[in-house]
């Protein structure tokens, strides 16, 4: 799917956090990702495996990335690539001849064509990675686009049944998440034709994200000091986002992996031994508000299962 939450906002201009809607929640914490630990890249992003066949590419933002879950791996630093993230277990299950995972935290659709600053490096517009020898490419990416982290500040609050930011949000009766998700939606369907283009040959396959928030609108209070207005809000609104993501694969000749329904009850309120989404303060490693390696995992499987069917 950045932020206060994965600042990467901080890194880059319009980073969201992580990436996602949760990013958001984090963002609206004020807990800054960049105040997370990182390691030290040790691998190139191209990982061969000598026993396979066809080519894998990732394209992704940190809910893609998976940062903090596993041995920071790839090129450069600043992206936060888990060495267990899902296009890493994934090529593990598929074993393909080669495996390139160009996936970066912070990145918006902006940065699939585009290069993307980090803290640490410069990554290449993730499209590059992509040749006519590329036979899979899975894109999670859209969730920053939409810009939470501006909004940060309006959406704590001590009154559990406020919603600061629903109102800001749809004053006027304008939804601006709304829009914003219309737009990405749109540029995501330029790139998709661009990949196709790019690999002929390929499945392509846009990875939705997963549940972040509960059906139960206190949410997660008040661990999380979001009133249930807009707990409903940006539920709905991420649900929106996922919705868009399906509709322009479909339009676009992708496949798509639903993530939401295959994590409903796994949310960042749910039990620790049941969640895939971590909360503002994760009960084991991971970037806040992000996938942890149960996530990853989960993720790995949908998509693994969506490619046997065809």
């Amino acid at each position: 799917m950045t932020q206060v939450a994965y600042n990467e906002r901080v890194t880059q201009r319009r980073t969201g956090g992580g990436c996602l809607f949760l990013v958001i929640v984090l963002s609206v914490l004020g807990i800054a990702y960049h105040l997370w630990e990182r390691g030290t890249s040790v691998t190139p992003a191209g990982v061969t495996v000598s026993d396979g066949a066809g080519r894998y590419v990732a394209l992704g933002d940190s809910y893609t990335a998976s940062p903090g879950t596993g041995r920071p791996v790839g090129a450069p630093p600043g992206c936060d690539r888990s060495d267990n993230n899902y296009p890493s277990l994934l090529a593990a299950k598929l074993r393909p001849a080669e495996f390139v995972d160009a996936s970066c935290g912070g990145a918006t659709t902006e940065h699939l064509t585009g290069e993307q600053k980090t803290r640490d490096g410069t990554n290449a517009p993730q499209l590059d990675a992509i040749d006519g020898d590329t036979t899979l490419v899975t894109v999670g990416i859209g969730g920053n686009d939409v810009g939470f982290v501006g909004f940060a500040n309006q959406c704590t609050t001590q009154v559990q049944t406020a919603s600061p930011c629903r109102a800001q949000l749809t004053a006027g009766g304008r939804d601006q998440l709304a829009e914003r998700i219309a737009a990405a939606a749109g540029r995501l369907g330029g790139i998709l034709d661009q990949i196709h283009a790019k690999a002929p040959s390929a499945r392509i396959v846009v990875v939705g994200y997963p549940t972040v928030l509960p059906d139960d609108d206190a949410g997660c209070w008040p661990v999380l000091p979001v009133g249930a207005g807009d707990v409903a809000y940006f539920r709905d609104s991420l649900k929106r986002l996922n919705t868009a993501l399906q509709e322009t694969a479909k339009e676009h000749e992708a496949g798509f992996a639903d993530m939401s329904t295959a994590s409903k009850g796994r949310d960042m309120c749910s039990a620790a031994n049941r969640r895939w989404v971590e909360g503002p303060a994760p009960s084991v490693p991971a970037a806040p508000l992000h996938p942890n390696a149960r996530g990853a995992e989960g993720m790995a499987e949908v998509i693994e299962k969506l490619l046997k069917l065809a």
